[in-house]
């Protein structure tokens, strides 16, 4: 199939966060991204509910370091306060990803063109991603060019296994299950010369009901097809 693609992911500031830091306003980051982090940054390239993006491996390129802040989050109910955030500094990951069709989507069935979808996601990839890119949080901007995956130097390309414990993997949504449900998948990754390969997240052992929440409908009358998109932004393949 034509549905992969590799980018390049950089930024001065990334936050992924740690919930277990979150008691008491604070927050402190991941040393790496998570998959749900990457595969939003993906959907900010470009996303429909026809396809479901995979995140297949990350390759941190630059060393981890870290960077505390003191921040004054809104308070809606009035007043002011100070929380410290620890971010990651000057960031770059390399990617490589793919989609598959939404099985949970049969009612999209007349937006399978894998074909289109894939030039549209490499323009969109060209030309900086259709939404604003993020890393892990909107205060921290991101941006996203094409690469090859495993070209040029990266700081853990000889560092051997590095294990992470437990993180985050990604949340569970009801249109990509199937089930009414939204729930929250956890795993063990370990980095190894600088790579970490994903699991799938049906491949997750350990998930966590979070609440009960229905899919969004779609249909032809709230979405454009690929067609009428390839030919808004110039039609034709590649």
């Amino acid at each position: 199939m034509r549905n992969a693609i590799e980018f390049e992911v950089y930024g001065d500031y990334a936050l992924f966060t740690d919930p277990l830091t979150k008691m008491g306003g604070e927050k402190l980051s991941y040393q790496v991204p998570t998959y749900q982090a990457l595969k939003g940054i993906v959907e900010s390239i470009y996303w429909k509910p026809t396809i479901l993006f995979i995140i297949d491996e990350v390759r941190v390129m630059n060393s981890i370091r870290m960077e505390s802040k003191g921040i004054r989050p809104i308070e809606y109910g009035g007043g002011n306060t100070l929380a410290h955030y620890t971010y990651l500094k000057d960031v770059r990951y390399q990617v490589r990803a793919h989609f598959v069709f939404n099985p949970h989507r049969p009612d999209l069935a007349f937006d399978r063109n894998e074909h289109k979808h894939h030039n549209i996601l490499k323009r969109s990839l060209k030309a900086g991603g259709r939404r604003d890119i993020f890393l892990g949080t909107r205060e921290c901007q991101g941006y996203v060019e094409p690469c090859v995956f495993g070209e040029g130097e990266g700081f853990y390309d000889d560092y051997g296994d590095i294990h992470l414990g437990t993180m985050v993997h990604g949340i569970n949504y009801p249109d990509e299950t199937g089930r009414n449900e939204m729930e929250v998948r956890l795993w063990n990754p370990v980095m190894k010369n600088g790579i970490i390969q994903f699991i799938r997240p049906d491949q997750c052992t350990h998930v966590r009901k979070i609440k009960k929440m229905n899919p969004k409908h779609f249909d032809k009358t709230n979405i454009e097809s690929a067609d009428e998109l390839l030919n808004q932004l110039g039609g034709g393949g590649e």
